[in-house]
């Protein structure tokens, strides 16, 4: 005989003498209230309209419930509070304060939530490109518009040109764990993975690109700036761009063409025996002196420098001669940059060490916003994916960037973000004349969370 459940618990003990009683009675609450923040933002950035607006919707209107605006909202805006599996909108599709972001508190349709559920989400992500379309797939999506989109963002961010940008390139390991197209061995990972080349300028993501990893870390990095320069050149003719990368990018192809399209590069160059035989003086000194102190100690030489056959032209290259304790540590990079302007220390300390910073972005992206969650069977539907973290970093960004300015916020990890700005949990009553949301008196960051959104807020 089935027992009579009244849905009670049993209890959680007595404190003070009073009986601690949890219900699950509460009513319409939400865990994500400080999501609303990101209406906020998506209004001034208009993103994930723009977003939506990189598909083609073919079906009928007038027999859809959700249009491609709202799945592209709850894609990206469900990112950004922690949600990276599509599974997890068959419960956020009832959320009240998800409902609120995408202006839709109740369905159209008998049967139907407010949002969707994880199969609606699915057919999105596995939307074709616009050229290979089928009338099987009623919506597809240009790629070339969203890789503009987000060069836009970046452009916008700015009030006036900038004198200079510094454009960092990197390439990353996406491990996968199943029979996705496009999986390769990587030996320097050490396990199947794609390739993704990320482009940022300072905290601006300009470019993530899907690759296969049986290709070199520079592979495609050419096509990727000419698109971007391009851009960015119709709207700042005058700006000097400089690149920044690793020796996966000091390859001749890539530095001729900067050298052709009059950008400035300085990349990390692979040592080898004749690169050493230069800084030869400069190690015995620094050996010399770490010998004496038991602390690191370094020199810099300054000298030109062609490859026996790989490159096509004589290039300023700048040795490193370092001695660590117990261990020799040379290291070289090449670059285009005028040596009256940017004198050896100067240009590998101040410059080039600086595009570390560039990785902390990527941690971000992959392991604050599930970049790396390439689960699905195509490239194209994990190239979809990329994007759709990318673009809740760029939201996540806006937030850092506009409404959190001057605070002790300014510089947190979104994953910080996540935690003390939006997960919040609150009651949600709707009447008929407003949505009110209470969340906790007690919260620890309401002032900034009140303080942005008055940044972000439009006049």
């Amino acid at each position: 005989m089935p027992t009579q459940c009244t849905g009670r618990s049993q209890g959680a003990g007595r404190i003070e003498g009073r009986q601690v009683a949890v219900d699950f009675d509460g009513g319409q609450i939400s865990s994500d209230a400080g999501a609303l923040l990101l209406r906020e933002v998506d209004r001034t950035l208009r993103l994930t309209e723009r977003v939506a607006a990189c598909f083609e919707d073919g079906r009928d209107p007038e027999l859809i419930e959700h249009t491609v605006h709202t799945l592209v909202m709850q894609r990206i805006v469900g990112i950004a509070l922690g949600y990276e599996d599509l599974n997890d909108h068959d419960q956020l599709r009832r959320d009240p304060v998800l409902a609120t972001l995408a202006g839709k508190l109740s369905a159209r349709r008998k049967g139907c939530e407010p949002l969707a559920g994880k199969s609606t989400l699915n057919r999105l992500e596995h939307a074709p490109d616009t050229k290979d379309g089928s009338r099987y797939h009623k919506i597809a999506h240009d790629p070339a518009a969203f890789e503009s989109l987000f060069v836009d963002c970046f452009i916008e961010a700015h009030e006036q040109a900038p004198d200079e940008i510094i454009l960092d390139l990197d390439a990353t390991d996406d491990p996968l764990h199943g029979q996705q197209e496009g999986r390769f061995f990587h030996g320097y990972y050490g396990g199947y993975c794609y390739l993704p080349l990320y482009i940022f300028c300072g905290r601006h993501l300009l470019a993530a690109k899907l690759r296969r990893a049986n290709t070199d870390a520079s592979a495609g990095s050419v096509e990727e700036l000419e698109r971007i320069v391009t851009q960015i050149r119709r709207h700042w003719p005058e700006v000097r761009i400089v690149l920044r990368a690793d020796s996966g990018f000091a390859r001749d192809a890539l530095m001729s063409w900067c050298e052709d399209e009059r950008i400035d590069f300085v990349f990390g160059l692979a040592k080898n025996d004749r690169l050493k035989a230069q800084i030869d003086s400069e190690m015995n000194e620094a050996q010399a002196e770490c010998a004496q102190t038991g602390k690191p100690a370094r020199r810099f030489r300054d000298f030109t420098y062609r490859t026996l056959d790989s490159w096509s032209r004589t290039r300023r290259v700048v040795g490193k001669a370092e001695q660590l304790p117990g261990k020799a540590n040379p290291r070289f990079i090449v670059t285009s940059l005028d040596a009256r302007r940017w004198p050896a220390r100067e240009l590998y300390e101040a410059l080039y060490c600086a595009r570390g910073e560039m990785e902390n972005r990527i941690k971000e992206c992959q392991l604050h916003l599930f970049a790396d969650r390439t689960s699905t069977a195509t490239m194209r539907a994990n190239q979809l994916r990329l994007w759709f973290a990318s673009f809740a970093y760029v939201m996540l960004e806006a937030l850092r960037r506009i409404g959190l300015a001057g605070t002790e916020l300014a510089d947190a990890t979104c994953e910080s973000l996540r935690l003390k700005l939006l997960k919040i949990g609150a009651r949600v009553k709707i009447s008929v004349r407003r949505i009110h949301v209470s969340m906790a008196s007690s919260h620890p960051f309401q002032t900034a969370w009140r303080l942005a959104q008055a940044r972000l807020a439009p006049g």
